[in-house]
């Protein structure tokens, strides 16, 4: 069980459902990018770029923010994992996503990028023993636990899928 001091109260919905499922970060992380793979292969080509509303991302752009944030947390958890400290920077998701130009990409090549960096994610962890996962900093001006971003991972990925589920397919 993660408790509520390894994260900001904003994260809880992301990582309870899978700090409480009795699997391990590795197993979750696995487990949620091949329900996720699974799910987004079968859609039709004409959803790729579907944006269910004005405003709101496309297909390709949730993925393309999945992808990115997966990125910006694994560096976190790389950092705190090793002991560094120093407080690190938060980012803006709609400038992230507005700069990437994920309209343009190939909708499989954003599946398989995703695909590779849960891989290259899941090997991170997998070798982070208790004191790695236990170690606290300072991310975005709040404090969070390596472990914890372990299952926001997860948590994270999942939520957007939900979403694609409900809104876009």
């Amino acid at each position: 069980m993660v408790s509520d001091n390894e994260y900001a109260p904003y994260y809880k919905n992301y990582i309870q459902p899978f700090a409480n499922n009795g699997k391990s970060i590795l197993e979750n992380l696995l487990e949620s990018q091949k329900e996720f793979d699974d799910f987004l292969r079968k859609q039709p080509a004409e959803k790729h770029n579907f944006r269910y509303a004005e405003g709101k991302w496309t297909v390709k752009e949730v993925i393309q923010h999945i992808i990115d944030t997966e990125r910006v947390f694994a560096y976190r958890a790389l950092c705190l994992s090793r002991g560094d400290i120093t407080p690190l920077p938060g980012f803006d998701q709609d400038v992230f996503v507005d700069n990437s130009y994920a309209q343009e990409r190939d909708y499989y090549e954003l599946l398989n990028e995703m695909a590779t960096l849960r891989q290259s994610t899941a090997q991170l962890f997998h070798w982070m023993n208790e004191k790695a996962l236990f170690n606290m900093g300072t991310a975005s001006g709040n404090s969070i636990s390596v472990r914890a971003i372990g299952f926001l991972l997860s948590g994270h990925q999942m939520h957007h899928l939900t979403i694609l589920k409900e809104r876009y397919f």
